[in-house]
């Protein structure tokens, strides 16, 4: 019916990519963004600590909002998992119940928010990753 909308890939010169990508380099400009990641990711990084803790936590890790914590059988040996029991995955299936979408890599469960993402939020994601690795390990 000559209706469709139609575009092309974002690299070749998309006037909608185009925009968008012009609207965020506008935010970058007009907002402390990076100020605000900055503190968002410390915040994460406080909320994220006591896992450090947890007897079936290897490690976390993260680089400003990306944060990974690796599950394990045995913390003392870094003995994982059987890979065949997908604990990652019971971890994102617990935190989906609890709206969180987590990804898990093998029994690594990443997190990654948006900038725009709020304390309240990280609190939420924090909260289905303990959750998570929890129920993963039982």
């Amino acid at each position: 019916a000559g209706k469709a909308f139609l575009h092309s890939h974002s690299y070749a010169g998309n006037p909608l990519a185009c925009r968008a990508a012009l609207a965020t380099l506008d935010i970058f400009r007009d907002e402390p963004v990076l100020e605000r990641n900055r503190a968002l990711a410390a915040y994460l990084a406080a909320r994220l600590a006591p896992l450090a803790d947890h007897p079936h936590v290897a490690e976390v890790r993260q680089t400003g909002l990306i944060a990974a914590v690796e599950v394990v059988a045995d913390k003392a040996t870094r003995t994982p998992f059987p890979a065949h029991e997908r604990r990652g995955l019971r971890a994102r299936l617990d935190a989906l119940a609890r709206g969180v979408v987590l990804r898990p890599l093998g029994e690594v469960i990443y997190t990654m928010p948006p900038y725009c993402t709020t304390l309240e939020e990280i609190d939420l994601i924090v909260d289905a990753i303990a959750s998570g690795v929890s129920v993963a390990c039982r």
